[in-house]
């Protein structure tokens, strides 16, 4: 067990290396979490986009209020920085009591859990992040206290041991993951309200730029904020990133104002094109619709080439180009789409015995 928690942590630490490497990463970096701690929004009304999300948990939290009761366990998935830690504290804020916040990695022994949950005062709110890399051991002290609000304690060893049963205020359990695949049926039947974030539109996002820049001080017009939004891949943290970013450009070079031509030329700048591309997508691209003819190539073979680790390639990097309609993985192997070769302006190649060929493997 020691031996595969190990090996998923190396996992996870070289994937979350490969993506703080880059501008256009959805994953919060060092600088994010104070930036975006003064653009959050207190109330859900304040809340842009998520419109689905927004009205089932407006109703849930009107009818926990109207009951004076704490609001059933919360939880929130879907890709990073579209906004989950940003709900869990509007559901806080809604319900006017506290807020304590944690995440799965944090959680080591069973003492840590236990000294949160015996601390929670009533109706309290408490988040749970990267509820997916919860230790298993953690998750089944989790369950009855989510359903019964007790926790069983052991308390000695050996034959002289004995199980105390606590018990827990009521609270509200609010976890997010970008991996709900990952959580045990258990787990997930353990909340009463599963929410869904989905990517933002360019037009929510312009708004979220042009909100942020008054935040910020910063003087932007409409175009200049559409083409910021437009380069976010749908992503609210990237698009505030990228917004610092460009305003540093603009201090510099444009007196401080963001127009449509003083936003192209800092994205340029910063190498990320149209579609919110950095030059590691478009080098992955490159390499299946120059090297190999298109694919489809295996992963292993496609990882060799670009000197990146193959659960790097799968798990950061291809995501995006799959949902953008630029790559497709088969059974044989990835093959870039008609969309990714109209990006780099050549002819796509006859399709007759595309997916016919053998895939290259190593």
């Amino acid at each position: 067990m020691d031996f595969l928690n190990n090996k998923r942590f190396a996992a996870n630490r070289s994937l979350a290396s490969a993506d703080a490497e880059r501008l256009v990463s959805a994953s919060s970096m060092g600088e994010d979490a104070a930036f975006e701690l003064k653009l959050r929004p207190n109330r859900l009304g304040e809340f842009i986009g998520q419109s689905k999300a927004k009205e089932q948990l407006a109703i849930a939290l009107e009818a926990a209020r109207s009951r004076g009761e704490a609001l059933d366990h919360v939880l929130l998935f879907g890709p990073p920085g579209l906004g989950k830690t940003t709900l869990a504290t509007i559901i806080a804020n809604e319900l006017g009591v506290g807020f304590q916040q944690t995440s799965g990695p944090a959680l080591q022994i069973q003492g840590d859990l236990t000294a949160i949950l015996t601390n929670l005062r009533e109706r309290q709110v408490l988040f749970l992040d990267e509820i997916h890399r919860l230790q298993p051991v953690l998750e089944e002290k989790l369950y009855t206290a989510l359903e019964d609000y007790k926790l069983d304690i052991i308390i000695g060893q050996g034959p002289a041991a004995r199980t105390h049963v606590m018990e827990i205020r009521p609270f509200t359990f609010v976890a997010a993951t970008t991996r709900p695949g990952l959580l045990s049926s258990p787990l997930r039947s353990r909340f009463g309200i599963l929410l869904r974030l989905e990517f933002y539109t360019d037009d929510e996002l312009r708004y979220i730029v042009e909100r942020s820049a008054e935040v910020m001080g910063v003087t932007i017009d409409h175009d200049g904020a559409a083409e910021i939004a437009m380069r976010s891949r749908g992503t609210p943290r990237i698009a505030n990133r990228l917004l610092r970013r460009v305003r540093d450009f603009a201090q510099v070079r444009a007196a401080g104002i963001i127009d449509l031509a003083t936003a192209q030329r800092a994205l340029q700048m910063l190498e990320v094109d149209a579609h919110g591309f950095d030059e590691l997508d478009r080098r992955l691209l490159r390499t299946i619709i120059y090297k190999y003819d298109g694919g489809p190539v295996g992963l292993n073979t496609l990882a060799a080439a670009l000197a990146e680790e193959e659960d790097a390639l799968e798990e950061v990097y291809e995501p995006f180009l799959m949902q953008i309609g630029f790559l497709d993985r088969t059974p044989r192997g990835r093959v870039a789409t008609r969309r990714a070769y109209e990006h780099f302006g050549i002819p796509m190649p006859s399709k007759a015995g595309l997916y016919d060929r053998p895939a290259l493997f190593d």
